[in-house]
């Protein structure tokens, strides 16, 4: 069984910056794609940003030049820094594990999910 660890997450002010980090249990870490979901009240979960096997990433547009992903396959992480953060990036946000050979913006390409970390951008 697979499971996700997230941490990180905490109150900002606008303008700061946090980073998140997923732990990930499982000997071929490096063979699957990872990605970064938030969900805000009364919304639905969306995409953040992604990273593959081979380390290419991709972003929501709202996150680009302010959102890098990461990963260490070394230590079984990956990881979200965050910088320039607004207060609509309010959310509890999700690390996910894709399924193998698949990766990107889309929910169902993932199939372990964590239990998130809140992360609060005060304006």
């Amino acid at each position: 069984q697979v499971q996700l660890v997230e941490s990180g997450g905490g109150l900002v002010q606008a303008g700061g910056s946090l980073r998140l980090s997923c732990a990930a249990s499982g000997s071929t870490f490096s063979s699957y794609g990872m990605g970064w979901f938030r969900q805000a009240p009364g919304k639905e979960r969306e995409f953040v940003a992604a990273i593959n096997w081979s380390g290419a990433t991709t972003y929501t547009n709202s996150v680009k030049g302010r959102f890098t992903i990461s990963r260490d396959n070394d230590k079984n992480t990956v990881s979200l820094q965050m910088n320039s953060l607004k207060p609509e990036d309010t959310a509890v946000y999700y690390c996910a594990r894709a399924n193998i050979g698949t990766w990107g913006a889309s929910r169902t390409a993932y199939n372990y999910w964590g239990q998130g970390t809140q992360v609060t951008v005060s304006s």
